[in-house]
Parts: structure tokens; sequence; C-alpha cells
């Protein structure tokens, strides 16, 4: 694995070359840019469509979405931040309850669905005090938060982060010959958080690799989501009633995470004497959210 861009360049290059930066948070912000680049893009579009409006601002000036759309992505980044840290917590108990502090402040773990729930509310917050309708502007962001994600999760594949599968001991079927052996069970060598064993004739830091074979589950999240934004993409000139697409968006988003953290690693939550994930919840809530927002816009304008 390529836990910090040193390892990744050496192994393209065979130079080492001491830059003190994670893969993870290389792809993270590569993400966060190209998101900010093509929902710009999607907003201007959108304005030029006569779909989105614009808005007076406190000094009585005329303002189009797109100009001030990078302090509300800015804006919407920190909170998701926030966001993504309080719901690693919440996932994690047991180290926030034992060191408190230091478990706020450490580097470790981030959730998607947090920096979802905290970095959309922010979203909300923004465009609704500047009277900017809310919906063609999630319709923008729908298949830019798929891309984000498939990119943010090549970050993961790359550090071996520990967002990876349950053991995987099965031979690989002979109907996916066609793939090398780390696709189907993998061991992830070297993985940023040192989990597992340690390896022979190995000196300084990163030098653990998994006991077992594991689903490899980003990769696998990686292929679905291009696959899914590239869906989301061609649709995003096709679906005409707005609110639809983001809809198409939950409902998508939510499967492929609920069918995902089956062979996922991850702590449960036991309800009613059944254990059920964290992202399991929220991915069954999001498919419900989504079904529910398309029939209520159908009803709406029965016409669309």
């Amino acid at each position: 694995m390529y836990p910090t861009l040193p390892y990744l360049i050496k192994d393209l290059t065979g130079l080492w070359i001491p830059i003190p930066i994670a893969t993870f948070g290389l792809f993270l912000v590569i993400a966060i840019y190209t998101g900010a680049y093509l929902l710009k893009k999607e907003i201007i579009r959108k304005e030029q469509a006569g779909l989105i409006n614009a808005f007076t601002d406190h000094k009585g000036i005329l303002k189009q979405p797109h100009e001030v759309i990078t302090n509300i992505i800015i804006y919407t980044i920190i909170w998701g931040l926030i966001g993504a840290r309080i719901f690693s917590i919440l996932e994690y108990p047991k180290p926030f309850l034992a060191h408190p502090l230091r478990t706020i402040f450490s580097m470790g773990g981030l959730t998607f669905y947090g920096g979802f729930i905290f970095g959309g509310i922010a979203g909300l917050y923004n465009l609704s005090k500047r009277k900017i309708k809310l919906l063609p502007v999630f319709d923008a962001a729908a298949p830019v938060l798929m891309l984000c994600y498939a990119i943010g999760r090549m970050g993961c594949q790359l550090a071996g982060d520990g967002d990876w599968g349950i053991d995987n001991l099965t031979a690989k079927p002979s109907w996916l010959s066609f793939l090398p052996d780390w696709a189907w069970a993998f061991r992830y060598p070297h993985n940023a958080i040192d989990a597992g064993v340690k390896l022979k004739d190995c000196a300084g830091e990163f030098c653990y690799i998994l006991p077992n074979p594991v689903y490899p589950t980003p990769l696998y999240e990686i292929i679905i989501c291009l696959l899914l934004f590239g869906l989301l993409w061609y649709l995003r000139k096709r679906i005409k009633l707005p609110g639809i697409l983001f809809s198409v968006y939950l409902i998508v988003n939510g499967i492929e995470r609920f069918l995902i953290e089956k062979i996922r690693v991850d702590s449960e939550y036991k309800i009613f004497n059944h254990f059920i994930k964290q992202a399991e919840i929220i991915s069954l809530l999001l498919i419900l959210l989504g079904v529910t927002s398309i029939i209520y816009l159908k009803r709406r304008i029965p016409s669309a």
C-alpha cells in the first residue's frame, strides 16, 4: 500500500522523495477540487437555462449563485468534516469514552454519511438564507457527490486505511479468472493504520499486513460509484422535474452502500436483539427518502 505519497512515487519511479503528504488526504483534496469545479459548471449551466435564480445580497446587489458557490462549498466542507468526525466517534464510542480529547483531535476516522448529513445541512442553510432555489442546486450536486465519493475511495484503497471488507478465504470463482488475485482477496501490506501482523524484514513505519485476505471493498465501490456517476451525469439533462435527479442519487447511493456493508468491516449496534451497522441504517433512510421524494414531486406536478 501507499500510506503516504513518497511510497507511491517510489513504486512508480523508483525515487524516494520525502514529501509529508498522506495519500488519503491527497485524494480527499482531489475529490474536493474536482467536485467544486464540476458543481460550479453545472450551476452555471442551470443559471443559463433559467433553472436557478439570481439573488440580492446584503448590499442590495443582484448576484448569480455561481459567484458565491465557492464560499458555500468551503462552509459545507468545514461542517462536513466536523460531521464525518462526529459520526466516526459515534460508530466507535469506546476510544472516545476512554480518551475524549485525544480521540476528537486525532487524525483517525472520517465517516462519509456524517459528512454528507452535516455538510448537507450547512449547504441547505446557506442556500436558504440567500433564497436560492434548492432543488436545482441539489440536482447539480447529485452526480458530483457520487464522483467525489469514488475519488475518496481511491484514497482508501491506495492507503489501506481500514475501510476494507471481511475475511475472504474462498477461492476466486472461475468466472472471475480475468481479475488479478488482489481484486478478489487482498491483505493490504504496509497499510496506513498498522493493522494485522508485522511484516518480516521490514523496518520503520507501515510494516503491517492483515493476517487473512479480505474483500477489497474500496475497489468495488470505486467501480460501482464511477458507473453510477456516469448514469447520473447522463440523466442530468434528461430529467426535467427539479429534485428527481437528487432523489435518484439518494436511492442508488443508499442501495450501493447497504449492499457493500454486507461484506465490509464495521461496528454494529444492537437494536431489538438484531445487529445493524450505522451505515446500513442511514442508507435505508436515504432509500426511503429518495422514493418518498419522487412520489411527492410527481404528485405535486402530475404532468412532469
